[in-house]
C-alpha cells in the first residue's frame, strides 16, 4: 500500500497586528477627542423634548449607510480629510471654551465626515450625504435660535387660531400670543410655538425627498412646502384647543388630552408632507418620461 499526500494548502498569512494600528489609533484618538459631545448629545436626545427626534433620526442614519454600503471604488483624500479633522478639532475646543453646545456636537459630525473623506474619499462622503444630512438636523438647535424663532411662531399660531375661531362664531380677542374667551384665557407658550413638531417635521421631510425624490429641486420644495404645513397644523391645534375649552370641557386644554391632541395633529401634518412628496413624485416621473419621448423623436 502506497501512502499519498495531500497536496499541501497554502494559507493566507494572518494580517501583522501592525496592520491594524492605524486604526486602533484613530478609534482612540477620537474617542479621546469627541466622547464628551456624543455623551451630551445623547443626553439631548434622550432627556430634551425639543431634541427627542434625534433618538429617530440618528438609528436611521446609521442603517442608511449600512444600507448604501461602501463604494467599490473609491479615492482616499488624505489631504482633504486631515484639514476636515483639524477643523473639527479646532472646532471642538473653541466650542468646549465657549461652552457653545452646538458647535462642539457639530464637530463630531465634521470629524466623522474628515475620517470618511480621508480613507474612502468625498466621493463615499457624497455617497452617504442622507445619512450625514440626518445626523446634522438630529443636532439640537442653540438656544439663542430656537428663543429668536419660537416667539415669532407664537404669535404666528396665535392668530392664525383666532382666526378659525372666529369663523366658528366664538366671541375671542387677542393680545401677542394670549388667546381671550368668555371666562378663559389661552396662553400659547413657547412649547405651543410648534417649533419641535418643525423640527421634526422638516427632518422627516429631507428623509422622504432622498428617499423618493431624485431631483434636488424637488427635495428643496418638499423641504419648502413642510414649513407652512407645520405652521398651518400648529394654528389649526390652538383653534381646537380653544374650541374644545369654550363648547365641551376646559380640562380637554391641558393635560394628557391636550398632549395627545399634539401628536395626532402631527401625524396629519406627517401625512401632508408624505402626501406632497408622492405628488412630486408623479411629477419627476411624468417629465422624466416626457425627456424620454422627446429623445425618441430626436433620434428618429
Amino acid at each position: 500500500m502506497t501512502l499519498i499526500r495531500a497536496p499541501a494548502v497554502e494559507r493566507a498569512a494572518p494580517a501583522a497586528p501592525r496592520a491594524y494600528l492605524p486604526a486602533l489609533v484613530t478609534a482612540a484618538l477620537f474617542t479621546f477627542l469627541f466622547a464628551r459631545p456624543a455623551l451630551l448629545l445623547l443626553r439631548d436626545w434622550w432627556s430634551n423634548p425639543e431634541a427627542g427626534h434625534g433618538l429617530l433620526l440618528a438609528p436611521v442614519a446609521l442603517w442608511l449607510a449600512w444600507k448604501r454600503g461602501l463604494l467599490k471604488e473609491f479615492q482616499p483624500a488624505p489631504v482633504l480629510g486631515a484639514l476636515l479633522i483639524v477643523a473639527a478639532v479646532l472646532l471642538r475646543t473653541t466650542a468646549d471654551l465657549a461652552a457653545e453646545l452646538f458647535t462642539l456636537r457639530a464637530s463630531l459630525v465634521l470629524a466623522g465626515v474628515g475620517l470618511i473623506v480621508y480613507f474612502r474619499g468625498a466621493r463615499q462622503a457624497l455617497a452617504w450625504w442622507l445619512p450625514i444630512a440626518l445626523l446634522v438636523l438630529s443636532i439640537p438647535l442653540p438656544e439663542l435660535v430656537t428663543s429668536t424663532l419660537a416667539l415669532p411662531l407664537q404669535f404666528k399660531a396665535s392668530a392664525l387660531g383666532t382666526k378659525l375661531l372666529e369663523w366658528r362664531h366664538v366671541p375671542v380677542a387677542l393680545a401677542g400670543n394670549i388667546i381671550q374667551i368668555p371666562g378663559h384665557q389661552l396662553f400659547v407658550t413657547e412649547a405651543c410655538s410648534g417649533l419641535r413638531s418643525l423640527n421634526a417635521l422638516l427632518a422627516l421631510s429631507v428623509l422622504m425627498g432622498g428617499l423618493w425624490l431624485t431631483s434636488w429641486l424637488s427635495r428643496l420644495l418638499l423641504v419648502l412646502v413642510a414649513i407652512p404645513i407645520a405652521v398651518l397644523i400648529n394654528g389649526v391645534r390652538v383653534f381646537l384647543t380653544g374650541f374644545l375649552v369654550y363648547f365641551v370641557d376646559p380640562k380637554l386644554g391641558e393635560g394628557f388630552m391636550h398632549v395627545t391632541e399634539g401628536w395626532l395633529l402631527f401625524l396629519v401634518s406627517l401625512v401632508l408632507t408624505g402626501a406632497a412628496a408622492f405628488g412630486f413624485r408623479v411629477l419627476e416621473r411624468a417629465v422624466a418620461a416626457r425627456r424620454a419621448r422627446g429623445e425618441q423623436h430626436a433620434s428618429a
